[in-house]
């Protein structure tokens, strides 16, 4: 209790200070307030870091001064120093650096909320980065976590915005990630899945995911193959170093497509700093310490969601999935009913081009679909609609005009027949990865 009182003490002053000093008028009093908590935010440490990179993201369910306001959250924080990430490798690893690494960068080359990332040379010659956690941080994190929780629930209570946000369903997220996260093998072997996975089909040849170096692995320690590249949203970078900037976000998106609607472990942060272009032409998705779980019943859902958008149009079997999952009453109506619902909702956006359409919204109606029936916010429909909104800034910028939901390249693995009867049909050439 004494942390949460802290946390509203920290809040209440960073927010006050923002709005003396840049006025009390509606307009300005909004964007004071949202810069103000940001303020909070950095000076309550990592775990406040993470949730204004988690409402950075999720601009859809947050007012919009707050959610631009956090983008400051983004961006590198203070890096602890190359002794203190040593002395963790060795005690992680149980060896001497002058063992493990012929060569060992102490500068680092990002420095995130729980972690930095430094360059090496293993012992066989090998090219590679480690990623260090920072010191102490797991205590830190659980004990901001839990006051974090007891705040989300008291908002809940008070704040309609807060109910529909699912403000206490935020945090409990954030506090399985993060204990996830927080053991770096974990990370290591949804990596590693991750990218077995990306070969299942043989053709995801140009989307990579960077090799994990067990050896080198360890709660606190996680080595990998280095890779060299730009992120994805440095687009003048992008167009200058590729012919077809459209191609790699839609290779990007069939991949991550896949992922979840065929194996169910999907990249749960695909902000820009985690998907690269890279020097060898390849795109690439990076760091898996936040990943989603879909469930079969879920996968089914979203299958049948994307089958309705790219194939027939018709969303009685979304409808279907959706009571299975609860999301729907037995009085709400038959299926060809809520099918029709679902298409007045969500076939405009499924079916519209990134440019006009932001493909967060179809979380979003989702979410409000299930609410207006007492359904609560489900959760992997929030991390998947997140991971939407980051390719929807992607593709606007990349690929105008593109249409997600009716890019039949995105669903050639997910549904092979009649993806490829369709294409036949049309007339149309897919590309060959």
């Amino acid at each position: 209790m004494k942390r949460t009182a802290i946390i509203g003490s920290v809040l209440g002053g960073s927010i006050a200070k923002r709005v003396l000093r840049e006025g009390l008028r509606p307009a300005k009093r909004r964007r004071a307030v949202a810069d103000g908590m940001v303020d909070g935010f950095e000076n309550l440490g990592p775990l406040f870091v993470k949730l204004g990179q988690l409402i950075a993201s999720s601009p859809g369910a947050f007012p919009r001064e707050f959610a631009d306001a956090c983008l400051r959250c983004l961006d590198d924080m203070k890096p602890f120093s190359a002794a203190q990430a040593k002395a963790t490798i060795e005690a992680d690893l149980g060896k001497p650096i002058s063992e493990l690494f012929l060569s060992f960068d102490d500068e680092p080359l990002s420095a995130a909320s729980m972690a930095q990332v430094h360059g090496c040379v293993l012992a066989d010659g090998r090219p590679a980065v480690v990623k260090v956690q920072r010191p102490d941080i797991a205590r830190r994190m659980i004990v901001d976590l839990r006051a974090a929780k007891r705040l989300a629930r008291t908002m809940e209570k008070r704040s309609e915005n807060a109910r529909v946000a699912n403000a206490e369903g935020v945090v409990r997220d954030l506090y399985e990630a993060t204990v996830s996260e927080l053991n770096f093998l974990i990370e290591a072997d949804n990596q590693t899945r991750a990218r077995k996975n990306l070969e299942a089909f043989g053709d995801n040849t140009n989307v990579a995911v960077p090799e994990v170096y067990w050896d080198y692995c360890g709660p606190k320690v996680l080595c990998m193959e280095r890779m060299r590249g730009v992120p994805m949203d440095r687009f003048d970078d992008i167009r200058t170093a590729h012919p077809e900037p459209e191609i790699l976000i839609r290779r990007l998106v069939k991949a991550w497509m896949e992922s979840v609607a065929v194996h169910g472990l999907f990249h749960g942060d695909v902000h820009a700093g985690n998907l690269w272009l890279l020097d060898d032409g390849r795109v690439a998705m990076l760091d898996f310490g936040i990943v989603g779980r879909m469930e079969n019943e879920w996968r089914e859902f979203v299958r049948a969601l994307f089958y309705a958008s790219s194939i027939d149009n018709d969303f009685r079997p979304v409808a279907r999935a959706l009571r299975k999952l609860d999301l729907v009453s037995d009085d709400s109506g038959d299926d060809a009913t809520i099918g029709r619902q679902l298409a007045v909702a969500l076939g405009p956006v499924l079916s519209g081009s990134l440019d006009k359409l932001d493909l967060g919204v179809v979380s979003a109606r989702l979410l409000e679909f299930g609410k207006r029936r007492g359904a609560s916010g489900p959760q992997q429909l929030i991390l998947m609609g997140k991971q939407l909104g980051y390719f929807e800034r992607y593709a606007v910028a990349l690929a105008p005009g593109w249409k997600l939901g009716r890019d039949l390249y995105l669903f050639r693995n997910i549904f092979a027949d009649e993806v490829a009867a369709k294409t036949a049909e049309l007339g149309l050439e897919l590309p060959v990865d």
